[in-house]
């Protein structure tokens, strides 16, 4: 994930390795190289070092907790065991077969769940975000975007009950420890960007810019995919 600070024109290249059915060590060289082998080049990452890392997410846990800290004595967040199943039973069709269901504010527990937690343990944890606000941003591609708190997008996981936190709450927390003013990635993940904000604002911090681009498919127009076996750029 390739991240921009404007002074200096400093590029930042982070490894965002949190999800860990699906990364392997591999996966995250073979990224690096791939890019290298297109012509990119960073002043920060994995490989080059720098002043704000570590640049690999699973090294930056203290960081993750510092932040779900913070969001939980705001009481932005709350412990949920809700599962998809429930989700998908709580909405009426034809949201209940949408591939992202909105999480329905009627399934928030009471005020006081999770109260007097003082680590996340083994539990979801979501994020309840403003209903009816609208979050709007420019991205550099992709002109204006707004989405509604609430319709496009419900309450949000930022920490998962396997340990690790969301990519919605690693992304911001890491942006800002970084002091990212742009950010550039694919445009699938336009949506994330409204809940991101949230985050930044939760945790004071400044939101930076973005630019999301057009995602790289094969000849049948579908997304490379890891779980697909998808060829690498190198390939194809």
């Amino acid at each position: 994930m390739d991240r921009a600070r404007k002074a200096g024109g400093v590029l930042v290249y982070r490894t965002e390795d949190l999800d860990q059915s699906r990364c392997r060590a591999e996966y995250a060289d073979a990224a690096m190289q791939d890019l290298h082998d297109f012509g990119l080049s960073w002043d920060e990452g994995p490989d080059a070092g720098g002043h704000h890392g570590p640049y690999v997410q699973s090294e930056r846990m203290n960081h993750y907790l510092d932040a779900w800290k913070k969001l939980h004595a705001s009481g932005r967040i709350y412990p949920c065991q809700k599962t998809r199943k429930d989700v998908r039973g709580a909405l009426s069709a034809p949201h209940a077969e949408d591939s992202d269901p909105v999480f329905p504010s009627t399934l928030r527990p009471s005020e006081d769940a999770g109260k007097d937690a003082s680590v996340p343990d083994s539990m979801n944890w979501r994020f309840q975000v403003p209903d009816g606000r609208a979050l709007s941003f420019e991205d550099g591609r992709c002109g204006t975007q707004r989405f509604l708190a609430g319709q496009d997008f419900g309450d949000f996981l930022v920490w998962r009950k396997d340990g690790f936190p969301s990519y919605e709450l690693a992304v911001a927390v890491d942006d800002a420890a970084m002091e990212i003013t742009e950010v550039v990635r694919g445009e699938d993940l336009l949506k994330s960007t409204a809940r991101q904000i949230l985050i930044y604002e939760a945790l004071g911090a400044q939101v930076p810019d973005f630019y999301h681009c057009e995602l790289v498919v094969d000849a049948e127009g579908r997304r490379l995919s890891k779980r697909d076996e998808a060829p690498r750029l190198r390939e194809g």
